[in-house]
């Protein structure tokens, strides 16, 4: 199978599986919780736990697929998905939907970006970055296309019609492609429990560290600011119309963003790239102090460049750095600290946002974004 057609076949499964989970509160937390009798945060609430619930599955299903294959966990995910869909739409209140969520969760850890690049290392060993690359590139349309289609769905069929047709769609659709399109991984020796993990060195158990820390800050970050994104930008003086414009550039620069790093990717230093691509953020946070909608589209676009390449380095940077041996282990690990911040962040930065002006707060995701580089910095590629 080429590598071109892996990275799209596994592309087209990560944007269903990752709009169908994911990018699903945006559109049935406000009538889920009309219907349930709920306020919006518990509904919420129920998803931040599914992140939790995938923080704590990540490292053991990443051990599971160091041992087996990523496939066979893609695979297994996709059922669990579509039966914890079910149940969301089935429930009657708040314990049958946390428990839909609970069930989410657990094929998220399963099936999501850190299975999809593990099985692609594990056909491709240290070729996989461009095939990680294109598999973010065409999942990076995930939240576009199922924030559109959920709302035109959920609009004819409602929230639980919506449900039931996504659990259907990863059943019909997103299980055979990958049954069929995703060959098993070649035949190889099998290690004995976690001995890949248990048997780093201290120098790799140091940059795993230092790799995790960047990871989770910014995506502690990223996904505050994704949550108060429409508040923040009118508190720079944005109406509500420019900043629901200037939020739909993020996506664009995260699309652009991954073109960058496919069309340069071999010319330039992975961790140099990397870096580099850290450093959009906190520049694109400066160009707020000038003021306008120029100044907001301009960090829009910055600020989605680089989430888009930081998507890509979850893959490519432990696969560098570390090896393809134990690769699936890693990512496991390294989704800890990363899935914990998602869950976090929405509740912890509620009261910054609401205290501080809009610049202020923006200011301040701005130095934690270039703290974070720091944490790149000591980070070097093994020579040969």
């Amino acid at each position: 199978m080429s590598r071109i057609r892996l990275g799209a076949v596994l592309g087209i499964n990560q944007t269903l599986s990752w709009g169908m989970t994911f990018y699903l509160p945006a559109v049935v937390a406000g009538s889920a919780a009309a219907a349930l009798g709920q306020p919006e945060v518990n509904i919420l609430a129920a998803f931040s736990w599914a992140l939790l619930v995938a923080g704590f599955c990540a490292p053991r299903v990443g051990r599971w697929i160091d041992r087996h294959d990523g496939r066979t966990a893609l695979l297994a995910s996709i059922p669990v998905i579509a039966t914890g869909l079910a149940v969301l739409a089935a429930a009657p209140g708040l314990a049958l939907w946390f428990a839909g969520w609970t069930i989410i969760g657990t094929g998220m850890a399963m099936g999501l970006y850190d299975t999809a690049f593990a099985t692609a290392g594990a056909r491709l060993g240290q070729e996989a970055g461009p095939t990680i690359t294109g598999i973010t590139l065409v999942a990076g349309f995930a939240s576009t296309v199922f924030w559109t289609l959920g709302a035109a769905l959920s609009g004819w069929l409602g929230w639980r019609g919506l449900l039931l047709v996504y659990a259907g769609l990863m059943l019909a659709v997103n299980l055979p492609m990958v049954w069929l399109l995703v060959p098993p991984a070649p035949p190889r020796a099998r290690r004995h429990g976690s001995a890949a993990v248990l048997q780093r060195s201290a120098a790799d158990k140091r940059a795993a560290i230092l790799l995790g820390g960047f990871f989770a800050l910014r995506w502690f970050i990223t996904s505050a600011i994704a949550v108060h994104v429409l508040p923040l930008f009118t508190g720079l003086g944005l109406s509500r119309a420019e900043a629901v414009g200037i939020a739909a550039l993020i996506g664009p620069g995260q699309v652009a963003g991954r073109i960058l790093e496919w069309s340069v990717g071999a010319r330039m230093n992975l961790l140099l790239r990397a870096r580099l691509a850290a450093l959009l953020f906190p520049l694109g946070v400066l160009l707020l102090l000038h003021g306008g909608v120029a100044a907001a589209a301009g960090f829009a676009l910055l600020y989605g460049m680089s989430n888009g390449i930081m998507t890509i380095n979850r893959g490519t940077l432990p696969l560098a750095l570390f090896g393809a041996e134990g690769y699936a282990s890693m990512l496991g690990w390294l989704a800890v600290p990363v899935l914990l911040g998602q869950a976090l962040a929405p509740a912890a930065s509620a009261p910054l946002v609401a205290a501080l002006p809009a610049l202020d707060v923006f200011l301040l995701c701005g130095a934690g974004a270039a703290v974070a580089v720091l944490f790149l910095l000591p980070l070097r590629l093994p020579s040969g």
